[in-house]
């Protein structure tokens, strides 16, 4: 029996009971509470604010979508029993009777269009979920627990887009402006009524967030009656208090400490490769750029990241095989597109850019820069598995390549609001497929900007190109899943040719728990408290 659950019982109490009352007391104790040290900043509990996988994390628990995922990112029912294609314009989905939320409200149509409305109101959003609600022209609500969605053209993806989309109660979220209660709202747990199998009971950011087990809940009940997520970004401290015993489980496992672990009696290391992707943001769009000037420093008058050769300069400059075994320590597998392999798009055409300091060289001659320039590479230090370490190597392998370059990292939620504003020129960061195929990275990262549209949500390099975007709107409005594909496949093969973003490597997914509990590696990385089971 695990420590920390033996010493929540009175040694004499113990010495009272039988074999077969212990057996029958241990559960009951067991089931008490759990803590979970996750390795990322939760920036908002508001499920609509940012779309970071962090943040998306948390809100599984307090919140449901109609379509949910399972470890391995298939589509499965939540609170949609079914759903079907009545026409080529027309989505019907069927909603589970008997839902209720924490406050005891019914679960109902008209809750999910109140949410697909607030998604796009919601102000100041670093990268908005709108991107996955801009397809609705128009919400049918044909009685309370059946609604219809129309599309202006044909569209597959909107059972997986429903995946996405929190949905929050039209009465607890109700306010004056069409975004309805403000983010704040959430984060204080005002508005923080979902119907997901926890209830929201503290957020301090920075700190810990604090869930109750909603006893109502209409699935498979929790066995914790307490969740407190201890928000721990430093590796160190995160695997000290695994092994202290303040928590019983951890996430992002730092890659020094996977051995370690991985031979310890006490605890367990899961693993799985992860649908994320590492890459880099240029901005090839503007004319001159914040943080890219000649070696003294001057400002140069012409950006040179809108060359492609130069974007091809760099790609080759890094040798991504290095990252993955000496920087990752070998949880993380190298790669030259968007999805990794077994993945829907992934295009086996494509392969990680060689190593090639002399080509690199070459190139940035050809294009007008035999002596190099210098530039800032940005990055967070709290968000991914050894992000401002590889932030260093890379400038160190850029360096040796002719372009001087000096990193400054900072914390995720500065970076991210920075990132969006475009203050950068050149960024590190990574992007989960939330839809678990193509579609989601050419959405959000290579897609021309477009509010609108709901476009480029997350195009921090302001890369377009009509044509790309031309092969995606028909991907997007393809049913047929192999012409899909192959769709998507050709769009990725444009995208990824002009190096409007450049692949490094798709990590890892690493947890590890303390003996007696169990976890199932997820793709998607989210580290779910009611999927911890004991042995």
């Amino acid at each position: 029996m695990n420590k920390t659950i033996v010493a929540a019982f009175a040694a004499a109490a113990l010495a009272q009971l039988t074999p077969l009352a212990l057996m029958v007391a241990a559960p009951a104790a067991r089931a008490a509470e759990i803590s979970i040290a996750l390795g990322a900043d939760v920036t908002s509990i508001d499920p609509h604010f940012h779309n970071l996988t962090p943040n998306n994390n948390v809100a599984e628990h307090i919140f449901e979508t109609l379509v949910t995922k399972d470890a391995r990112s298939r589509l499965r029912p939540a609170l949609a029993e079914s759903w079907r294609a009545i026409d080529d314009l027309t989505w019907e989905f069927r909603l589970r009777k008997g839902v209720k939320f924490h406050d005891g409200a019914d679960f109902t149509a008209q809750d999910v269009v109140f949410t697909l409305e607030r998604v796009p109101a919601v102000p100041n959003s670093p990268s908005s979920f709108a991107t996955y609600s801009k397809q609705i022209v128009e919400k049918i609500i044909v009685d309370p627990h059946t609604i219809r969605f129309k599309t202006a053209t044909p569209y597959p993806l909107m059972p997986t887009d429903m995946s996405t989309i929190f949905i929050v109660s039209s009465r607890a979220a109700k306010g004056a402006t069409a975004a309805g209660a403000s983010t704040e709202d959430f984060n204080s747990g005002k508005a923080a009524i979902g119907t997901g199998p926890f209830k929201f009971v503290r957020y301090a950011k920075g700190d810990r967030l604090e869930l109750a087990r909603h006893d109502a809940y209409w699935g498979v009940k929790p066995a914790w009656e307490k969740v407190t997520f201890r928000l721990i970004t430093a590796d160190p401290t995160r695997v000290a208090a695994l092994l202290a015993g303040d928590v019983r489980a951890i996430e992002n496992v730092p890659t020094s400490d996977i051995a370690r672990i991985a031979k310890s009696k006490d605890f367990t290391l899961y693993r799985t490769v992860s649908h994320r992707l590492m890459y880099l943001h240029l901005d090839s769009n503007r004319d001159r750029s914040p943080f890219v000037t000649d070696k003294a420093g001057k400002p140069l008058d012409k950006n040179p990241l809108k060359d492609v050769r130069v974007r091809r300069a760099i790609s080759k400059a890094i040798n991504r095989q290095a990252l993955v075994e000496r920087v990752m320590e070998g949880a993380a597998v190298a790669t030259g597109q968007l999805m990794p392999e077994g993945m829907f798009g992934h295009t086996p055409a494509l392969k990680p850019e060689a190593h090639d300091v002399e080509g690199a060289r070459k190139l940035l001659a050809e294009a007008g820069y035999p002596d190099g320039f210098a530039i800032t590479l940005h990055a967070p230090n709290n968000r991914y598995v050894n992000d401002e370490q590889i932030a260093q190597a890379i400038a160190q392998l850029l360096t040796r390549a002719g372009i001087a370059t000096k990193v400054d990292a900072m914390p995720a939620s500065v970076f991210f609001s920075r990132g969006s504003k475009l203050d950068f020129s050149f960024l590190l960061a990574g992007w989960g497929a939330d839809t678990a195929e193509a579609s989601s990275p050419l959405k959000a990262l290579l897609a021309t900007f477009d509010t609108a549209k709901g476009m480029g949500t997350a195009n921090r390099g302001r890369y377009s190109n009509p044509k790309m975007d031309a092969v995606l709107t028909q991907a997007l409005s393809t049913v047929d899943d192999v012409k899909r594909e192959r769709l998507l496949q050709q769009a990725t093969e444009i995208a990824v040719g002009d190096l409007g973003i450049i692949p490094l490597y798709h990590q890892h997914n690493l947890w590890a728990a303390r003996r007696g509990v169990t976890y199932t590696a997820r793709t998607d990385e989210r580290t779910l408290a009611h999927e911890f089971k004991f042995q």
